[in-house]
């Protein structure tokens, strides 16, 4: 039985790159873990898993900015480097050394940008189900998006999607959705200033890290993947644990791209076990 940590954790603004930032943290005599979420997600993404990992680290999560509740800035540039960049500044922030880096998805990709850049700052990653190999979008796209009403087209798309079948993408199967679930998820498609940031992020984002860059990489990387993973295959998975000098892989069977939620009692304890 895992004893639980009772301490509150704590939720406020901090200033980063003169944004407000959402952060939730507790910090602690314990070595310190940093939690990046992925694309149009929040902290919510490690609700189930900041629990367990409060009793033996120092924990930091936040809003990427454009998302969650974080500032959704017009003037930020919605880059993998300058995302890396805001996470370097949090470490700073924090006085933190010898990091272990958590990243879902997009978040996955930040944190190889970041130890490509200051390695020495990191001591492990732990990479969830990371984005790869996912190129830059297209320049027709690109250059369209700075035409008038773009964003307004934007929006109109995004909101004929149902929350439903999003969801449903991203779990290996339905009885994961709940009524918090579809809320949360839900909540920044109603605000205006989310469709500038995804805009701007489509303007500003480079491609993934290619192999010849992630073969440089020397920080120690573990790769957690579900096997059912429709956003980001498994194969990818695969492929990025040959490509990452030091990384092994880890995988779930019956479990999709929101690994967080479907195993986050498994991806404690391999956290605990491998930092």
């Amino acid at each position: 039985m895992i004893k639980m940590n009772h301490a509150e954790i704590k939720k406020e603004y901090i200033t980063l790159q003169g944004m407000q930032i959402y952060c939730e943290s507790i910090i602690n005599d314990k070595p310190p873990i940093i939690l990046l979420h992925g694309f149009v997600s929040s902290t919510y993404t490690f609700k189930r898993l900041i629990p367990l990992l409060k009793e033996h680290f120092s924990v930091v999560a936040i809003d990427l900015p454009g998302f969650g509740r974080s500032e959704k800035s017009k003037v930020f540039v919605y880059s993998f480097e300058n995302y890396a960049a805001l996470v370097y500044d949090c470490i700073n922030y924090f006085s933190f050394k010898d990091v272990i880096l958590v990243g879902h998805s997009m978040g996955g990709q930040i944190s190889l940008y970041l130890a490509k850049k200051h390695p020495e700052l990191i001591k492990k990653m732990v990479l969830l189900c990371s984005s790869a190999y996912r190129e830059k979008a297209k320049n027709s796209l690109r250059y369209s998006s700075y035409l008038p009403f773009f964003t307004f087209f934007a929006r109109r798309w995004i909101m004929k999607k149902d929350i439903n079948e999003t969801l449903n993408n991203v779990f290996s199967n339905s009885s994961y959705i709940h009524d918090e679930l579809i809320h949360e998820f839900s909540r920044p498609l109603k605000e205006k200033a989310f469709y500038c940031s995804l805009v701007r992020l489509l303007r500003h984002r480079e491609g993934d890290l290619p192999s010849q860059e992630l073969k440089k990489i020397n920080v120690p990387t573990l790769l957690i993947w579900g096997e059912a993973d429709k956003v980001v295959p498994f194969e990818l998975g695969l492929r990025l644990s040959k490509d990452l000098p030091k990384a092994e892989i880890i995988s779930y069977e019956n479990t999709g791209h929101l690994i967080t939620e479907e195993r986050p009692r498994d991806i404690y304890k391999e956290i605990i076990s491998y930092a």
